[in-house]
Formats: C-alpha cells, structure tokens, sequence
C-alpha cells in the first residue's frame, strides 16, 4: 500500500517495489519460512443473516481492455447475499497465488505470514449457500478495491454489510492488482501499473472503472442477468463504496450512471474530479484515515477541492490513527500475524468496526431511510471519528 502513496507523492518509498506484472519477489528479498503455521481469521459479521457467496465472471464483447487493447474487458466478481444458516460450505478467502502476488507488495509481512496462510483466512461466508426468503428484494452496493489491491481486500466490509440485508458486488478490475487468477488458470497481474505511474495518469484507472461499474449493473439487473440470485436485488436501490482508487471510483461512476443512488470515498484521491454540476443532490460520504499519517508533502488537495462541488447530503469524516489501509482486512490480517500494520496505528479490529459502522449507517439511511444518529456529529462512542467538515 505504501507503493502508491509514495509514488503518488514521488517521495522514495521505504519498500523494495516489485515490479509491474511479475509474481516474484527479488531473491534479495525472499521472506523467511513462517515457523509456524498463522490462523488468520475476520471478524464476525455483525448483521443478523448468514452470508452467502458465488463468483461471477464477466466479459464486455463492447469494450476492448483499456490496459490490453487486445483482450475484451474482463470483470471477476465477488457476490455476497443474506443466506440460510448452515447452507453450503466455507469460502476460501483467495487463491494462493494471488496471496504471493498480494505478498510482493506488502513489506515486511511475508517475513511473518505465508501465502497459504493468508489465502486460507476464515471467512465467514459460505459458497452455495441458499438465498435467505425475504418479503422484499435487497438493495445491492458495489465495492471496488483500491489501485493494486484485490476484490478480497474488501472481505470483511463485504461480508458485514450482506449480514445486514444488502446484495454485495465486489469487483475486480482486470489488469489492475497484484494478481487475480482469473477463468483458466490465467493470473493477471498489474499491467496498468506500467502505464500510469510512469506519468501519474492514475485518473484513467478511475475513468475505467466508471465504465467497468455500469456494464456491472447491466449484468446484474437488465432483462437477461448473468448471475442465477439476480432476482434479489431491487435495482432502484443502489449503492457505491471504494477504498482508495476505488473511492475515486465510486463518484466518477455516480457522475456516469444516475442509477447509483448513494457513494462512498474510503481515503481516495478524486484523480477523476467531481463534475462542477455535483452528483444531482446524491449523498456521499467521505471517509479519510488520520491526515497527520500522511507524508509531509504529500501533494493531494482533491478532497479540499471536490467537497464543495458535492451538491446532496455529504459528510467529510477522518479517523484518528487509521493509515490508508485501515479501511481494508490489511490491518485486521497484520494483527492476527504478530505483525501490526506499520502504517495505521489503530488497530486492525477497531479499524474494521469503524469502517463497518459508519458505510453500514451511511447505507442505511440512503437506501433504506434507517436513521443513523453517528452521522449526526461526533459521538463519545467513536472518539477516534473527527467530524471534518458535515
């Protein structure tokens, strides 16, 4: 994670960066075997459903790659649905070969974690598990991962969020991560990477994704959906949330496609800017770790600039001790190893309560009219929230 923001800022970074699209860490830097064996583990979901999980791959027969002009547009998802207890079986967590892809770009952790450990993480939901009745169909909320991180980085916001009653779509953007093994065998790795670090053009990895999200939702909800509990969504109910690049993501895709009616920006530069015109009074919420964690000249002024452009309901929060990865199971798996997070002091569990709570009551009032009185002001629950501006 510290890749990105010391390349963002052209600040040398304290990490050896592997380079784009390769799976291997130098030998120079080969982490040390794990003594032993690490159980890693989420938290529990705090929702009163169990959670179900399938995965949907998706190509776009319109779209070329933006990253490889000559592949077709490939999405990998992940969709997590309120389901019957005690149906179907464990989901893994990943894949161990995206675990060593992840690993190559995390410092020191592979010094005290192995890939197998990290890929066998307990989840808490279940594959083929079947859909829980309802009097209703669910609200759905997209989740995208940020620049270089998988879909799975979002795990446990996932999870917590269907054990609520919401239909969840993690994305992962092809070419855009680590490493993703997708149908076939095939790992795809960072290609875009190579091409906007070079000349920081990080906004067409936003752009993209404002393309990738809406084909998502036609997929999801048009007249032949591709995924088999399609029939669970209410599609006048959608929501939006990602962390870092993602962030960016989900206002550029708001801006794109009126049927995304609430977004959410975890600790992301807005490399595509909100339009002069707003969002058509849409709520969004801005959700920043600790300003103080950030290098000292670390040039970023987008969220100085877009907060006034945001036209609706629009909450500015930051949270005290949480780094750029607090927002994701980085911190949460980091603490399970022995290993906290060099970059976000707050714990991993009181990270993930944080982010749960306060995108879990964001949604809830926007999509569901659900009150949520810590949106209000700063509570003495949550002292580390610091209400920015609201």
């Amino acid at each position: 994670m510290k890749k990105i923001i010391r390349a963002l800022a052209a600040v040398a970074a304290g990490l050896v960066l592997a380079g784009p699209g390769t799976l291997a860490t130098p030998a120079a830097a080969q982490p040390a075997p794990a003594e032993t064996s690490t159980r890693l583990e989420l938290p529990r979901p705090t929702g009163a459903f169990a959670v179900g999980r399938d995965t949907l791959h998706l190509v776009d027969r319109e779209r070329k790659d933006p990253w490889v002009p000559t592949a077709d547009r490939e999405l990998l998802l992940s969709l997590y649905y309120p389901a019957l207890a005690r149906t179907g079986s464990p989901a893994p967590y990943m894949e161990v070969t995206e675990a060593k892809a992840l690993l190559t770009d995390r410092g020191q952790l592979g010094d005290h974690v192995t890939p197998e450990e990290v890929a066998a993480t307990r989840t808490h939901a279940r594959t083929g598990a079947l859909p829980r009745p309802a009097a209703g169909r669910y609200p759905l909320i997209v989740l995208s991962p940020g620049f270089t991180m998988p879909r799975a980085s979002l795990t446990g916001l996932a999870e917590d969020l269907a054990s609520r009653g919401y239909i969840v779509a993690a994305v992962d953007h092809a070419y855009e991560s680590d490493g993703t093994l997708f149908p076939g065998g095939r790992v795809l790795t960072c290609k875009a990477c190579e091409q906007v670090f070079p000349d920081r053009s990080l906004h067409r990895v936003s752009d993209g994704r404002a393309r990738d999200v809406p084909f998502v939702l036609d997929r999801l909800t048009g007249p032949r959906p591709a995924w088999r509990h399609s029939w669970l969504i209410d599609s006048r109910r959608i929501g939006m949330a990602g962390h870092s690049i993602g962030g960016a993501a989900a206002s550029a895709t708001m801006a794109a496609d009126p049927r995304v009616d609430a977004g959410v920006n975890m600790d992301g530069t807005f490399f595509t800017p909100i339009p002069q015109g707003g969002l058509d009074g849409r709520p969004f919420l801005m959700l920043a770790g600790d300003p103080a964690l950030l290098p000292p000249d670390f040039p970023d002024t987008s969220w100085e600039d877009n907060w006034p452009r945001l036209d609706g309901w629009k909450r500015w929060l930051t949270v005290t001790g949480a780094g750029h990865p607090a927002f994701t199971d980085w911190p949460v798996l980091g603490d399970a190893a022995g290993y906290p997070h060099p970059e976000t002091p707050l714990s991993g569990s009181r990270s993930q309560q944080i982010t749960r709570e306060y995108v879990g009551a964001f949604f809830d009032l926007h999509l569901r009219g659900t009150p949520a009185p810590r949106l209000d002001g700063p509570t003495a629950a949550d002292p580390e929230v610091v209400f920015h501006r609201g």
